[in-house]
């Protein structure tokens, strides 16, 4: 199931978004101040090419200021978009296991740093 839900998610959507991720990064790493922010997005791009087979570990205490202004900045608006994505991915059973990795990247959403992806 690993193999074949990599294959259709990257097909449809997950090398664009991918793409969008890493271009996202590299524009926040030419600045100075965006850099950690940058690095993030990177992240994204890794978790959301190939997601099946993978997980997300929170590690908040690493740098709990840092996903704590991230939460509250960035990360519940996209939270609250990859639970809605999940939820209607997850409306039929054919969709199920694609709804279950836009949960995955909630998590992700919420607290980036630290975060270990494996």
């Amino acid at each position: 199931m690993r193999l074949i839900g990599n294959i259709i998610w990257f097909i449809f959507g997950g090398l664009i978004a991918a793409i969008l991720w890493a271009l996202l990064g590299v524009l926040l790493c030419v600045t100075i101040i965006g850099i950690p922010l940058g690095l993030q997005c990177f992240k994204f791009a890794n978790l959301v090419l190939f997601p099946f087979g993978r997980e997300v570990r929170i590690v908040f205490e690493k740098h709990p200021i840092a996903n704590i202004l991230w939460a509250v900045l960035f990360g519940w608006e996209m939270a609250l978009g990859y639970i809605g994505i999940g939820i209607f991915f997850c409306i039929t059973i054919i969709g199920i296991p694609f709804g279950l990795q836009w949960f995955k990247l909630t998590t992700l959403a919420l607290f980036p740093f630290g975060a270990k992806i494996d």
